[in-house]
């Protein structure tokens, strides 16, 4: 792992990751139409209502895997009935749509830059930068990914480095922060997170 990076750059996430169990870091993942999918469903839901609904979403399709020829053509009140919201049920739809037309396999967009990705995968309405950025962590395993658009990370950085300016002054405040952990700025938000999250 990368922390002797971190530690020598940055004391204070030096302190930080060692409050915290170390991170497991899994398999990168090729199913990205499948990843998007669920992106959708968990976004702006706490873990345990959003699984609940997943496990609807998958469950009216066949072997439990929404096919995107079959998405594409439900009718929104069908996925409505799973606890989808009228917006969501029209995003996953986009999803599956975008996946007919366009390219989703997982060797042409592993082949895309970062931002080649967030810009390719940003035309899908409904898909937006943070979207793709946790795609880009958590899915694709990018090492140098920097979400300042996630609320948990920019509380736990405001707290970790007692950030005390506001608007854009403390976006830049952020971004300079961020800097010293490059290229392994990914690692540093998950442990951020777990930090964040052991403080509540």
């Amino acid at each position: 792992m990368h922390h002797h990076h971190l530690f020598a750059t940055d004391p204070r996430l030096q302190q930080a990751i060692t409050q915290v169990k170390p991170l497991e870091i899994g398999e990168i993942g090729t199913d990205i139409y499948g990843s998007l999918l669920r992106a959708i469903v968990f976004q702006q839901l706490s873990g345990k209502v959003a699984e609940v609904i997943y496990a609807r979403f998958v469950g009216l399709f066949n072997e439990q895997y929404p096919e995107a020829t079959t998405l594409a053509q439900m009718p929104i009140e069908m996925l409505r009935t799973v606890g989808l919201s009228n917006q969501k049920a029209n995003y996953v739809k986009n999803i599956a749509a975008f996946s007919l037309e366009q390219n989703l396999h997982f060797d042409y967009i592993n082949s895309l830059s970062d931002e080649e990705l967030v810009q390719y995968l940003t035309q899908i309405k409904g898909v937006g930068r943070w979207t793709v950025e946790m795609l880009l962590i958590f899915t694709l395993q990018r090492p140098d990914v920097f979400p300042i658009l996630d609320l948990g990370i920019r509380n736990a950085m405001i707290r970790l480095y007692e950030v005390e300016e506001t608007g854009k002054a403390q976006l830049q405040r952020l971004h300079e922060i961020a800097a010293v952990w490059q290229p392994h700025r990914t690692l540093a938000c998950r442990y951020l997170w777990r930090w964040y999250d052991s403080m509540k």
